[in-house]
């Protein structure tokens, strides 16, 4: 397996169930195993960059819940209070090993704005030349669901494309992605390598999360696809296993390899394909879809056939074919209003219909991203 080894970046994403020792608390052993083998990467050359969760976990067990609460404002509280033991611990851990950490809390809305995704780019790049290991978790004391990523697998493969990092470690409680639910299944055989973008692993790893985590193999399994638009392979591999992250960097094959496979896309455009969620739609006829899959065009008024959501100018619309499958987004040049209007007409039209014409395309190539 080579993913790893001629990594020189690399994201790391640990879940609830290993930080926190399936819900006891945090595992402080568990984390200064991964501190000291952070440290030897660091000795290296490698930058890495931790993705963390437990924050909610920990605040449950603070505050003595043995369910995860459904309501906001419980979720919140209860990451306050975890988030401070949390970064208390990573910390202290790696304040063994001559090391500083940051941590950064990060909202979906963080990253969909163009500036301020420019911005935390900028700062975990700083943070990695200072030596420092940035520890990254989503900022559930504040998030609602309109800002929500969701899960820290998908935010790891967020921050893997950020910064554009060779590769993305997802350590689970799990060997890697099997075959089968292996605790439904038993002796389901363990998938070695696959490309990430095999149409065949979102059916294999199924929808189930745990009972402390919001994700399963599912977000993983997309995560890696996602990761993949920067060129970032993907290793989903146990937790548990000894001198894990060590192993992987020397190439020993553990877990599951999820190959990159594709040229990654440019910075501006990753961004693009990043988000979300998106501020409307536009329903393309088939000679429109052609053009954007098979010629690389831009979009044109005439091709659009129906318009849905409010957006505006410079707002992140995706495009959809006649049965609704999302083929591209883009930057909308025009309102949703004003689409309406020019929606199944020429661009030479667009001057006499709207009293101006900024470009004569809804959507430039420049700005527009295949999915």
């Amino acid at each position: 397996m080579n993913a790893l080894k001629d990594a020189k970046t690399l994201v790391v994403k640990v879940g609830s169930s290993l930080v926190t020792a399936d819900g006891r608390g945090l595992d402080q052993a568990a984390i200064a195993r991964w501190a000291a083998q952070i440290a030897q990467l660091r000795s290296l050359g490698r930058q890495v960059i931790l993705v963390s969760s437990g924050a909610i976990a920990e605040g449950m067990q603070r505050l003595g819940w043995t369910r995860r609460p459904h309501a906001m404002h419980e979720l919140q509280a209860a990451a306050a209070v975890g988030q401070m033991g949390l970064a208390q611990c990573y910390e202290s851990c790696f304040r063994e090993h001559g090391l500083h950490t940051a941590q950064v809390l990060l909202t979906h809305a963080d990253l969909a704005d163009r500036q301020r995704y420019l911005n935390a780019r900028s700062t975990l790049r700083t943070l990695l030349a200072l030596g420092v290991v940035p520890v990254i978790n989503e900022n559930d004391t504040v998030v609602t669901d309109e800002i929500k990523v969701g899960d820290n697998d998908t935010l790891a493969s967020l921050v893997t494309n950020l910064v554009e990092a060779d590769a993305l470690v997802i350590l689970t409680d799990q060997a890697g992605l099997h075959e089968a639910d292996p605790r439904k299944v038993a002796g389901a055989a363990l998938i070695r390598e696959r490309a990430a973008d095999d149409p065949g692993l979102e059916a294999i790893a199924g929808a189930g999360g745990g009972a402390l985590g919001k994700g399963g193999m599912l977000t993983k399994v997309q995560a890696a696809r996602r990761a993949a638009r920067s060129g970032a392979d993907t290793v989903i591999a146990s937790g548990r296993e000894p001198d894990v992250l060590l192993r992987l960097a020397r190439g020993e094959a553990i877990g599951t390899w999820l190959r990159a496979g594709t040229v990654p896309l440019a910075a501006r455009k990753q961004w693009l394909a990043d988000r979300l969620a998106v501020a409307g739609h536009l329903r393309l006829d088939a000679g429109a879809v052609r053009a954007l899959a098979r010629d690389g065009k831009s979009l044109l008024p005439v091709g659009v056939i129906a318009v849905t959501g409010e957006f505006q100018r410079g707002e992140v619309v995706a495009c959809v074919d006649g049965e609704g499958r999302e083929i591209a987004r883009g930057l909308a040049n025009y309102s949703a209003e004003e689409t309406r209007r020019v929606m199944r007409r020429p661009s030479g039209e667009i001057e006499a219909i709207l009293g101006y014409v900024g470009e004569p395309e809804l959507i430039h190539r420049d700005n527009l991203v295949l999915l």
